[in-house]
């Protein structure tokens, strides 16, 4: 049974659409335009909770009945945040500087309910503290599993767990970037059943 409101994620992201298709609703997706810039001096849970937010408000001007998701991440050591690298020299790079440091992945979510003039906001903290990596260790990874699109240069949901020491927080899928605990707990809010009356797994657009 498809849920009474349409549902839509902000995002053309492979990861957080998988991670949303894990819930058994139907759902689309559309794309937002925003800009993604960060504000000078702005602190990494500030901006991710702000840039979530822009991204639903973007995507919910064009569906005014649904429920819109948007969601953005990001990685930082000691305040400093941590870009994707795009090359397997600057993955190589980073992850060496962060050879046996406290990762945090700041991921801000944002469900907007335009019909019932709704919005629910949070940013959710998960830390990762890495493994002392060699270099060596460092190569063999990165040419399995190519994380050069992932801030921080790994992939949690892949190999990446082989890097790590120890991981902290309350849910496990904020770090891949869609914290579905708490968007669990929002759409039960908003009307929709969790789990769906009849899962369908679908997803379109």
């Amino acid at each position: 049974m498809a849920p009474a409101r349409p549902l839509v994620l902000a995002s053309t992201s492979s990861y957080r659409r998988a991670l949303l298709q894990r819930l058994g609703l139907d759902f689309q997706t559309a794309a937002p335009g925003i800009d993604e810039s960060p504000f000078p001096n702005e602190a990494p849970e500030a901006m991710v909770a702000r840039l979530a937010a822009a991204k639903a408000a973007d995507v919910a001007r064009d569906h005014p009945a649904a429920l819109v998701i948007g969601s953005d991440q990001c990685a930082a050591v000691n305040g400093r945040i941590l870009g994707k690298p795009g090359s397997h020299e600057r993955a190589s790079e980073q992850l060496a500087a962060l050879s046996g440091r406290r990762v945090v992945f700041y991921t801000g979510l944002c469900l907007i309910d335009s019909a019932g003039n709704r919005q629910w906001l949070e940013t959710v903290p998960y830390a990762v503290e890495m493994r002392s990596l060699a270099s060596e260790e460092i190569e063999r990874y990165l040419r399995v599993d190519r994380p050069y699109d992932c801030a921080g240069s790994f992939r949690s949901e892949g190999l990446g767990i082989a890097l790590f020491r120890r991981m902290e927080g309350e849910d496990p899928t904020a770090l891949i970037g869609l914290p579905l605990i708490r968007l669990c707990d929002w759409l039960r809010e908003a009307g929709l059943p969790i789990p769906p009356d009849a899962p369908s797994g679908r997803s379109a657009g």
